[in-house]
């Protein structure tokens, strides 16, 4: 049996809806995983760093980024309070935390 994390693309159209259009954006994803929501929403993204703190999940993004999105994705091994305070670059436009709590 194959499962599939939202066929119907509930959860890209309702993370669209609130966060509104993407293009020229740069977009900060917290708790990214592996990135399974990455993949859906990066290419209408300028830029995106996605962290997570566990270093498997994020050597398994890194290890599966669709090549089309290496030039505009990037992963860190990272909690948030800990990027908060070595992070000095552009600012984002845009915070994301979905299935992160």
């Amino acid at each position: 049996m194959t499962f599939s994390f939202d066929p119907e693309r509930n959860e890209i159209e309702a993370l669209l809806e609130i966060a509104g259009a993407l293009q020229g954006r740069r977009v900060l994803e917290i708790g990214a995983g592996a990135g399974r929501l990455t993949w859906r929403y990066a290419a209408m993204a300028d830029q995106v760093l996605g962290i997570d703190p566990n270093p498997e999940r994020v050597a398994r993004a890194q290890e599966e980024m669709p090549p089309d999105l290496q030039s505009r994705v990037t992963f860190l091994e990272s909690s948030l309070e800990h990027y908060q305070v070595i992070h000095q670059g552009a600012p984002f436009d845009l915070a994301l935390m979905s299935w992160s709590l």
